[in-house]
């Protein structure tokens, strides 16, 4: 098994922070950490969004 994104047990697939399917289907979102914050203090935290060939040194399989 490769350790990309896609085989991770936090990458949420074709979710955006909206809840809208996301354009390319090789794109997610990471729930590894909490939401990124936004420069305002009433605006939403975003989750990162990352391509499923993309990885980290937070690797979990599923």
């Amino acid at each position: 098994m490769s350790k990309s994104c896609a085989d991770c047990a936090f990458f949420e697939d074709h979710k955006t922070n909206s809840e809208t399917v996301v354009a390319a289907d090789d794109a997610g979102l990471c729930r590894f950490n909490p939401p990124v914050s936004q420069p305002e203090a009433s605006s939403h935290g975003l989750w990162p969004v990352v391509k499923t060939d993309d990885w980290c040194g937070h690797f979990e399989e599923e």
